[in-house]
């Protein structure tokens, strides 16, 4: 038997909820072919089969939470498919082998002892070990094994967990208000039988859940503000207009207007350091490099994958990050490592066409840009009015560390940088 487990989720993630099996116990699978799916705190991730045979057994329901390492089902290796009702009894292979000996019956519990006890394996030597180094119970690991026994990534997982609980409640910031009351979904209104029977009730995904849970978070948290400027996107259009066909064949990949947007925010960031910072307790970390998110929403809700080091890449190198990471998100291959070390974000409502927003910030980074729709309005360019391409920007940032004055300051260079493409290759 080949066995079907959890695969480690990544930093952070402890636990899994099972979306959907592709396969039904007795089906045949392939080596490496996707059975199920899980969806965590931040991706959805796909578990394939270790070995090719049938799915004997189905451990964990669609529903289910699961923890790295858990025990999902079994293969059968090499069997195969039983055959379909009408097929000739001539068809089948090798004739069966026979039947496993029968194992010895399980001695009797105790007399008072609990009939889970009757049924759990003794945790596993290695287990065990752990478990009398470290000073932990034993009986409180929940086990991932056969039969719920506690393997040795059991006590690991549980004295890791253990041992950052302590480790949190030390790092909670010290500016929230202390006795701050716990937000909560009030109790929903009872709702009349005429309509009760055209409502459709959907459990919500675990990233749907995390995306409401961190943005509620992020206003409870932080003292967000949000300042707005315009920019005249005419030098970037003609730009754009000028060289995209050149760009593309050399680079094979067009050139849109978020690699620009991108480089000007380093920029940007490298003269006011407190945007690109966070708070940690009653200390400010300034992060002396850009790892920028990108906003992208898909069918299952808003991502926001990471372009690392964007202030060390071309434009062009900036644009292929962003296209493969735009496409992992939509097919769903992102993974855990994608999604996390951003220091700032940028959304962009625009293509939506959103005119004007207020974005919330992505908890713990202290600034979040939001590009929004190019539309043409009259402006007043060297005493004419003139029609042009303008685009409102919006700048939320944490009122805790970042002053008024640096954030309208970022803006502003983020506006002149775009205005004057040509300071961003030349670093002015």
């Amino acid at each position: 038997m080949a066995e079907i487990r959890v695969p480690t989720l990544g930093e952070s993630v402890t636990e899994a909820t099972i979306g959907r099996w592709f396969k039904k116990a007795g089906d045949a699978v392939r080596a490496d072919e996707a059975l199920a799916e899980l969806e965590t705190d931040k991706v959805t991730l796909e578990v394939n089969a270790p070995a090719a045979g049938v799915l004997s057994e189905i451990v964990a329901k669609e529903g289910e939470t699961v923890a790295p390492g858990a025990l999902l089902g079994q293969i059968a290796e090499g069997a195969t498919a039983p055959a379909k009702s009408g097929e000739a009894a001539t068809k089948s292979s090798a004739p069966p082998k026979p039947a496993p000996a029968q194992a010895a019956p399980a001695p009797k519990p105790a007399a008072g002892a609990p009939a889970a006890a009757a049924t759990a394996m003794p945790p596993s030597p290695s287990a065990a070990k752990i478990a009398i180094e470290q000073g932990i119970d034993i009986a409180q690991v929940p086990g991932s094994g056969k039969r719920g026994q506690a393997l040795k990534s059991d006590v690991v997982q549980f004295a890791a967990r253990q041992a950052a609980q302590p480790a949190q409640e030390a790092r909670a910031p010290e500016f929230p208000a202390q006795d701050a009351p716990r937000v909560e979904t009030p109790p929903r209104a009872p709702v009349s039988q005429e309509d009760a029977h055209r409502e459709e009730r959907v459990k919500m995904s675990r990233l749907r859940q995390t995306i409401a849970r961190r943005l509620k978070e992020a206003q409870n948290t932080a003292a967000m503000l949000t300042t707005f400027n315009e920019v005249d996107m005419s030098a970037l259009i003609e730009l754009r207009k000028r060289y995209k066909d050149a760009f593309e064949k050399r680079y094979g990949v067009k050139l849109g207007f978020m690699g620009f947007f991108v480089k000007a925010c380093c920029q940007a960031l490298e003269e006011i350091p407190s945007v690109n910072a966070e708070i940690d307790g009653t200390d400010v970390i300034y992060k002396r490099f850009c790892h920028i998110g990108v906003a992208v929403g898909t069918d299952k809700g808003l991502v926001v994958p990471v372009v690392r080091d964007a202030d060390r890449l071309s434009i062009a190198e900036i644009e292929k990050a962003i296209a493969e990471l735009g496409r992992r998100a939509r097919d769903g291959a992102l993974d855990i490592a994608d999604l996390q070390g951003g220091t700032f974000t940028i959304s962009n409502g625009g293509v939506y066409g959103s005119l004007m927003s207020t974005p919330i910030l992505n908890a713990p980074q202290s600034g979040i840009l939001g590009m929004h729709k190019i539309e043409e309005r009259p402006v007043v360019v060297d005493g004419k009015i003139e029609a042009r391409p303008m685009m409102y920007l919006a700048l939320s940032y944490d009122h805790r560390l970042v002053d008024g004055k640096e954030a309208v300051t970022f803006l502003v260079r983020v506006k002149e940088l775009l205005e004057d493409p040509a300071r961003l290759a030349l670093g002015v």
